[in-house]
């Protein structure tokens, strides 16, 4: 039987990060309860979609989640495993911040049959959190992940931020170390992109500008600066029994984000809420971005869905599946679209081994370290 994979799309929060560019906003609570209304309508809409098919993981994403009473979220659990067949093991995830959930809420999630908590942290520097935006402390941060083992939870995630304006190596090193020390089961380490649109845009375009004429910025890291601290990262958590998965993602042993996972390797999906995407019947589409359209139960986005052609679904399959150390199954690919990917893709492959950028095995193809390091390069030749 097919697999499914559900995201809830939760697009509130206390206060928007200066970095962020997701689709997040404050509102009161009575907008939560109202967006949650037209969220069961949505799930209830759809379901007809998930028949024949199990649900293997949930993801309640933001915004923030936690910042909508646990109550909410519970039944919007409650609708999804009314609607779905959700498996006995599925992965449940929800997306939380320190300073906007309690134990309570904790124990909620939990009895609920939520399994998997990931908790934004960004840093262990109080200084870079208050230069970020953020609303918590890190003191505030140890307490909710105390809170979290209380209640619990054995698969928690902790995101990290990398390249944050101000921020030393050593910064960035003390970070990883003190939360690999913590006992997490999973780190997601990202570097931080400044997105038009942001605080950080209208902060740091100077700085940007200085970046592309290759000068110096004031307060961005240099370019060394940053691959530095993309590299001890894979280094320090190697150290703690930590595995790298993904470009961003390190797990311990059967710890690694099966939602995500499913993600890069083009398992089909069905986003609910405002702005979620979806993957199914070999489509994309994504829901409106405008509240107001959403409250009236206008869910799709005025744009028609992606039908995918046989060339961009190959294409998705190598820039996907690429992002995971393993790479990208020779045997899968060939099963799926009746050639090999030397045949479709040999030319590229050639060239990006004879860089030292690609490499491969008798089951897989996959970046090398130094592929890793230049990904995005690697990834715009199978477009």
């Amino acid at each position: 039987m097919n697999e499914l994979m559900l995201y809830v799309h939760i697009p509130f929060c206390v206060k928007k990060c200066l970095y962020c560019d997701f689709l997040s906003f404050q509102a009161e609570t009575a907008m939560h309860k109202e967006y949650v209304y037209h969220l069961k309508k949505e799930i209830r809409q759809k379901a007809k979609l998930g028949n024949g098919r199990r649900v293997s993981s949930i993801f309640f994403g933001g915004g923030t989640p936690s910042s909508i009473g646990a109550g909410l979220i519970c039944e919007l659990l409650k609708t999804l495993k009314a609607e779905f067949d959700v498996q006995k093991d599925a992965e449940i995830t929800i997306e939380v911040n320190p300073a906007t959930v309690t134990g309570r809420d904790l124990e909620i999630y939990r009895k609920a049959g939520i399994n998997r908590i990931s908790i934004g942290l960004q840093s262990t520097e109080n200084g870079l959190l208050k230069k970020l935006g953020r609303i918590h402390t890190v003191e505030e941060f140890l307490y909710s992940y105390q809170l979290a083992k209380k209640a619990g939870f054995t698969n928690i995630n902790v995101d990290l931020m990398m390249a944050i304006p101000g921020q030393s190596l050593k910064q960035w090193r003390d970070t990883l170390e003190k939360i690999a020390k913590l006992g997490v089961e999973h780190i997601s380490a990202y570097s931080l992109i400044i997105e038009e649109g942001t605080a950080f845009y209208e902060r740091y375009q100077e700085d940007l500008k200085l970046q592309q004429d290759g000068e110096q910025p004031r307060e961005l890291p240099d370019e060394d600066t940053e691959r530095s601290m993309y590299q001890i990262t894979k280094e320090i958590l190697e150290k703690y029994g930590f595995k790298r998965y993904e470009i961003s993602n390190y797990a311990k042993p059967g710890a690694q984000c099966r939602h995500n996972l499913g993600y890069w390797i083009r398992q089909e999906y069905l986003g609910f809420g405002l702005g979620a995407a979806s993957f199914f019947d070999k489509c994309r589409w994504k829901n409106t971005s405008k509240i107001r359209e959403y409250l009236e139960d206008i869910y799709e986005d005025d744009q028609e869905e992606q039908k995918l052609s046989f060339e961009e679904e190959m294409s998705e399959t190598m820039i996907l599946g690429l992002r995971l150390t393993r790479g990208v199954s020779k045997k899968k690919f060939e099963e799926e679209y009746g050639c090999s990917i030397e045949k479709v893709y040999g030319s590229i492959n050639e060239k990006l081994k004879k860089e030292g950028l690609l490499a491969e095995n008798d089951k897989y193809l996959f970046f090398t370290p130094k592929g890793f390091d230049l990904a995005n390069y690697c990834m715009a030749k199978y477009i």
